[in-house]
């Protein structure tokens, strides 16, 4: 794979490939977050959307369902070389979970004001003694920020009651 520090051509592709999973979420009634784990030869060897509601449990987040089949597919809980695209900021768990398996590098789209891992103020960023994993933010951003829009306001629609906190990340700060 290419440079990560920039967005360029393949974050674009693989973000937009994110993106079609939040949709097939957002098609089951799911919060829209959708990922791709993405091999050291640029090959999507994973590819998940959040299911936490079907399933009712924090487990089924797009990022842990989307290593869970890459380290199945692979063999191994080592993802030294791979990337993780999801478009919206990882929580603690999944981020943990990034750095755990080794993710070399970690591309996401919207900010999470309410649930992103960099809220957390007590995290360890470095878990192994080489733990070096690339971190890009804001690719797709607004695709991103749609889909959730959209979703929430249709929740509210449906008068499935009102949450704050999905409002603010839905909330453009242009």
């Amino acid at each position: 794979m290419s440079d990560k520090n920039s967005v360029n051509k393949e974050h674009l592709y693989f973000m937009n490939c994110a993106l079609k999973q939040a949709r097939k979420a957002f098609d089951r009634d799911e919060v829209p977050i959708g990922a791709v784990v993405v091999d050291p030869e640029g090959n999507i060897v994973a590819r998940a959307y959040n299911m936490m509601h079907g399933k009712k449990c924090q487990t089924e987040h797009a990022e842990v369902r989307a290593i869970k089949k890459a380290c199945k597919k692979i063999g191994d809980w080592r993802l030294d070389g791979y990337w993780v695209y999801v478009t919206l900021e990882p929580c603690t768990m999944c981020y943990g979970l990034m750095r755990l398996c080794r993710v070399s590098g970690l591309v996401y789209g919207a900010k999470s004001p309410l649930f992103g891992y960099r809220l957390d103020k007590d995290i360890d960023p470095g878990v192994y003694k080489n733990d070096t994993m690339q971190i890009v933010s804001g690719v797709l951003e607004n695709e991103a920020i749609d889909i959730l829009r959209v979703f929430f306001k249709k929740k509210r629609k449906k008068g499935e009651g009102r949450k704050e906190q999905y409002i603010k990340i839905c909330k453009r700060t242009r």
